[in-house]
């Protein structure tokens, strides 16, 4: 008995010493060897920080930055991600920061990001923390085998002539808006309005039409929801993430739970209907032109198992991640493009005028199809310019499990990659003096023009990951400026404050306050 007991113990003495290294080298011993080999390639940084890196630095700088607001100017780098911008002034353009006990490599070099885009077989999306995947675990989050499959089976849902065929969609959904402007009582024939709820409000339902066939009430319910869910998530992520704390019956976690399972509630309600009506649809009626998203992607799904087995497609769980990660992004990042686009065509009322007169020589104030859309060359430079000065993803973020290259960059495993989208977007050696001005004539022979082949023009990202719905959004963005123009002038109110945030996508933290008038 002496002798088990004996046993015992020194069993459980190893135990503890395994995990005691373990944690040890978690939060001293790899942030330490991987800060030594940074430093050795000319990386610069803070020391490494016991557990937190620059963690609470970062908090007080973006706290500090979100109880201001600032001068109107594009150069919005120090307010938008105050904790690179400090690096870079501190430390240079080869730098690096500390989230936690894991150093971000800033790489800003083109060829740097061109090769770390291309390789994304090597150079992989963020591991997902549990609380980033209550978003949606879709086609934005996913890696390897998993996001081929997804891929594939999203695609069709995607093609040019699905596209044409939402048209009516987008603009019936900006009809509607227009429609709550016009019985806002005018005061000398204008009004002073926040415009930036009306376009969250539109962008939700035309994802609710085009996407998921629901009414307005229901997408209107789903974007409230998941902005919520995103200003909890984006709370939680601004401190050290502490393995099994999503368990903890927090308010913040209950509240957060709460939230996730009302979104996926009412997606599995959507989701469990329209499986419904496809299973009763007749191979006729499979072939409508008019499907939306939602019907394509379950179409695909269906024929796809019919040829290669139930495994080969996406099963219930999937399909809602997927829906749930549409739905937001599609909502978020039109909403925040369209904003600045009339924020900065406030500014700008040469170029709003322009845009106006190409839209009416176009086509007069009826609405447009898709062809007259892609043909307005000078609104297509305009959302060129927006995108380059305000782009809705300010940073891209990847790691490696494995030590590779990159450039002439040799990265460690286990080291973060930031990917600076914005400085690459305001480079003033690439775009010239006037980097930080809004020029869409920079754009007049088109993005490669722009960028002279460089990679630094990326608002959607690149390569393999490119944003999958860029032509969706593209196309609502054109026609909902359009069918504005047509109707409004504007600008700036002078109660509007300048005060970019990233609340995942760029937004107008205290909302786009302008003054309409009717035309």
């Amino acid at each position: 008995m002496e002798l088990f007991s004996c046993s015992l113990l020194i069993s459980c003495a190893l135990v503890s010493l395994f995990y005691v290294w373990k944690f040890l080298n978690w939060v001293w011993f790899t942030p330490k060897s991987l800060e030594n080999h940074l430093r050795s390639q000319g990386f610069a940084g803070n020391p490494y920080r016991l557990m937190t890196g620059d963690l609470k630095d970062s908090a007080a700088i973006i706290k500090n930055a979100e109880n201001q607001s600032m001068e109107f100017t594009n150069d919005i780098v120090s307010r938008v991600y105050p904790i690179f911008y400090a690096a870079f002034k501190n430390h240079g353009k080869k730098s690096f920061v500390w989230f936690g006990p894991r150093p971000a490599l800033i790489l800003s070099e083109p060829e740097s990001v061109r090769d770390v885009l291309m390789k994304n077989y090597a150079f992989v999306k963020m591991p997902t923390s549990p609380l980033n995947k209550m978003l949606g675990r879709g086609l934005v989050m996913l890696e390897h085998d998993e996001w081929t499959k997804h891929r594939k089976l999203i695609n069709p849902a995607f093609h040019v002539q699905k596209l044409k065929n939402m048209v009516g969609s987008f603009h019936m959904s900006c009809s509607i808006m227009l429609r709550k402007w016009d019985e806002i009582p005018r005061i000398d024939g204008s009004i002073e309005l926040d415009v930036w709820p009306y376009l969250q409000a539109m962008t939700a339902d035309v994802v609710s039409r085009a996407a998921f066939g629901i009414s307005n009430d229901n997408g209107e319910k789903i974007a409230r929801l998941q902005k919520q869910q995103a200003a909890c998530i984006l709370q939680a992520n601004r401190s050290l993430y502490l393995p099994g704390w999503r368990y903890m019956p927090t308010k913040a976690n209950r509240r957060l739970k709460q939230l996730t399972e009302e979104i996926e509630s009412i997606f599995c309600s959507i989701i469990s209907k329209r499986m419904e009506e496809e299973a009763n649809k007749s191979e006729e009626d499979g072939n409508k032109e008019d499907a939306d998203l939602l019907g394509i992607l379950l179409e695909s799904n269906a024929k796809e198992m019919k040829e290669h087995g139930a495994k080969s497609g996406l099963n219930m769980k999937d399909v809602m991640e997927e829906c749930k990660n549409f739905f937001f992004a599609g909502q978020d990042t039109s909403a925040a493009l369209l904003s600045w686009t009339m924020i900065l065509l406030s500014k700008n009322q040469d170029w709003q005028t322009r845009a106006r007169d190409e839209v009416l020589q176009a086509f007069g104030t009826r609405k447009p199809d898709y062809q007259e859309l892609n043909h307005l060359k000078i609104l297509g430079m305009i959302l060129h310019e927006v995108l380059r000065l305000y782009p809705p993803i300010v940073m891209l973020a990847r790691h490696t499990d494995k030590a590779d290259a990159s450039g002439k960059v040799t990265i460690p495993a286990g080291v973060q990659l930031m990917l600076p989208v914005l400085l690459l977007h305001h480079d003033v050696e690439t775009w010239g003096p006037d980097a930080k001005e809004f020029n869409p004539e920079r754009f007049a022979q088109g993005v490669s023009g722009a960028t002279k082949g460089q990679l630094t023009y990326l608002p959607f990202g690149w390569g393999p990951r490119g944003c999958i719905a860029q032509n969706f959004a593209m196309l609502q963005t054109k026609m909902t400026m359009a069918t504005i123009l047509q109707n409004y002038s504007f600008r700036l109110s002078p109660s509007y404050l300048h005060a970019p945030l990233t609340v995942v996508s760029l937004q107008p933290q205290h909302g786009a306050h302008l003054i309409l008038t009717k035309i």
